[in-house]
């Protein structure tokens, strides 16, 4: 165990100089951002980040509200008020859920779909710029990296 403020108990490396939570949460936190500019400067600009980061979290084929609030680890309570405005909006509707005739999905919908390739073109963007910033061998590097992390940080990947 390090000395008190060498860094050894936050993640820091004093070669480096930033907290690794840090580091891995700024470049997420710029992506995020941006991206909700471009969705809002094409003209989604009725619906909040927090809306946004439950739409982003709905599957292809929908979800039931209860693996949305999981995902986005809030309350089902809190999930649904956020589905039902997203639903007002028009960016999402329920749907029978063809497994289970008791329970509903959150599908998107037509709106939904067009704001979400706004945000995938911009994703696409930045990935880009990120690549030419870093240079192909690191950017490919990095993101093996995180892929293998993934395995035992993310309890969805399975």
């Amino acid at each position: 165990m390090g000395q008190l403020g060498d860094g050894a108990e936050n993640g820091t490396d004093d070669a480096q100089g930033m907290d690794l939570g840090v580091a891995l949460f700024i470049p997420y936190r710029y992506m995020e951002d941006r991206i909700f500019r471009a969705i809002q400067d094409a003209g989604f600009d009725d619906w909040t980040l927090t809306q946004v980061r439950v739409f982003q979290r709905i599957a292809p084929d929908g979800s039931r509200l209860t693996d949305l609030a999981d995902h986005a680890q809030m309350s089902k309570q809190s999930a649904g008020v956020l589905v039902d405005q997203l639903e007002r909006l028009g960016y999402v509707r329920r749907a029978a859920d063809p497994t289970d005739g008791r329970a509903r999905l959150i599908v998107i919908e037509e709106r939904g779909r067009r704001a979400a390739a706004v945000a995938i073109a911009t994703s696409t963007e930045i990935l880009a710029e990120w690549k030419a910033y870093v240079g192909t061998r690191n950017f490919t590097l990095l993101h093996q990296i995180l892929e293998q992390l993934r395995e035992i940080t993310d309890p969805y990947a399975r």
